[in-house]
């Protein structure tokens, strides 16, 4: 979604799941459409003469809220959301959010049309000020703040607003899905419910409102996307504790005696690039998922050392092996 050409998804948080045709288990017509928050809408966003702007939360942290004139001038509304967003699982993130809170015709024609309820955009919310249908306005909004968690988040080598964070992309094995065709990073079109940047925003729904003591509701996302209590944890640490970068740990080691072979077995908790460096004095490396099945091979550096990169895409552990004899020294760059 990190692409200003892509369609930018507007989720109705639903009371049931969507059938085809528009039909809830609930009985009632449901409709959910995509649109984007386009030129168009950012223009309509600029020409609206908004009441607001940075309120002191009640947590004492400042939180950006536009309020459509709609409203009327009561500074309280644009004080209750701003309370509202401190009250979400959060981190430094909050401090770059600019929310506008309009009726559900304005949201229409600022995020494209359609049945849509609320959008998000570069640090850009959009979302509706009242209940419509029975679908509580917090709810939309806090799916859309998910969005904006994954938006000022990283999991390279992906985009984390279309894979979802580190450690819940992790938990929930989208880099394996993605593989199998399974899940569809960044599909705001027919693979909307396989979309694993719609899952996370909707697990970060879920995650604030089941903390609240509300029930835990899946009514959008495919049920394969279900998070349990593990991916729920895996995620508010990707809130509070943002996974930035990988780290590197250098292994010195040397062969035993009469032998000329060694092996690591490798924790690898989180999907993602991995890189291995050995330093001259070993004749070989390579990258195993069990004592046979070769993942990489070391290739030659040009210090005379052995290299190889691999992408962490489901394997919780893994082995190094490396052949020769002699002291050696690797250095493992990992998620």
């Amino acid at each position: 979604m990190q692409n200003a050409s892509k369609l930018i998804f507007l989720a109705a948080v639903a009371a049931a799941i969507v059938l085809p045709g528009g039909v809830s288990e609930a009985g009632g017509a449901t409709t959910i459409r995509s649109g984007r928050l386009d030129a168009h809408g950012l223009r309509r966003l600029a020409a609206i003469a908004w009441d607001g702007g940075r309120y002191t939360a009640a947590s004492g942290e400042s939180v950006r809220v536009f309020v459509s004139p709609a409203y009327g001038a009561d500074s309280d509304v644009g004080q209750h959301w701003a309370d509202f967003f401190a009250s979400l699982v959060h981190g430094s993130e909050l401090g770059l959010l600019t929310a506008y809170i309009a009726p559900l015709d304005e949201v229409q024609e600022m995020c494209g049309g359609g049945e849509v309820l609320g959008c998000y955009w570069g640090q850009k919310l959009v979302a509706v000020g009242d209940a419509v249908d029975g679908l509580d306005a917090r709810s939309i909004a806090t799916h859309e703040y998910g969005h904006h968690v994954a938006w000022n988040r990283v999991n390279a080598p992906w985009v984390a607003e279309d894979w979802g964070t580190k450690r819940w992309a992790s938990a929930m094995n989208i880099c394996a899905r993605v593989q199998t065709g399974t899940a569809f990073p960044g599909d705001e079109g027919s693979a909307y419910t396989l979309n694993p940047g719609e899952a996370f925003a909707e697990s970060y729904r879920v995650l604030n409102e089941t903390q609240a003591g509300l029930p835990f509701t899946w009514p959008i996302v495919d049920p394969s996307f279900r998070p349990d209590a593990n991916a729920l944890q895996a995620l508010r640490e990707d809130v509070v504790h943002p996974w930035t970068a990988p780290t590197t740990k250098t292994v010195r080691a040397r062969f035993a005696r009469g032998r000329h072979t060694w092996t690591l077995k490798l924790a690898t908790p989180l999907d993602g690039e991995l890189s291995v460096r050995l330093a001259q004095g070993s004749d070989d490396l390579s990258l195993r998922a069990d004592g046979r099945t070769v993942l990489a091979r070391g290739s030659w550096t040009s210090t005379g050392g052995k290299s190889l990169e691999y992408v962490i895409c489901g394997q919780r552990s893994l082995l190094l092996r490396v052949t020769g004899g002699g002291r050696f020294a690797l250095q493992v760059t990992q998620p």
